[in-house]
């Protein structure tokens, strides 16, 4: 399970219903249980959201382990487009602001 940081002010691009329709509108068909949106998708056999306050995006997958390199890259860029719309950070800015959480993290220990 990935936990993913929504950029501030930009929780109402996805609240109330708005996550469940851009996962509609990346991934194709969804399901929604348990306050829990999942579909499955190329690489993804299974890719299940959801948010907890306005500040938190989580996102659990199985993948296809069987999957070919077209699927797994087509699954990666279409991954990196919803978590960019969902979010509000572009991958860089996921990956720079994980980088500062591990170092913090570190210096704790």
């Amino acid at each position: 399970m990935q936990r993913y940081d929504i950029k501030k002010g930009h929780f109402k691009n996805i609240e109330a219903g708005k996550l469940n329709e851009l996962m509609k509108e990346i991934f194709g068909e969804v399901k929604e249980h348990d306050e829990k949106i999942e579909t499955s998708y190329c690489a993804f056999n299974r890719l299940t959201v959801w948010t907890e306050g306005k500040e938190t995006l989580f996102v659990d997958t199985e993948m296809d382990k069987e999957a070919d390199d077209a699927a797994a890259l087509d699954t990666i860029r279409t991954y990196n487009e919803f978590l960019k719309r969902a979010t509000g950070f572009t991958s860089k800015e996921r990956r720079k602001r994980l980088t500062k959480k591990v170092k913090e993290g570190k210096s704790r220990s």
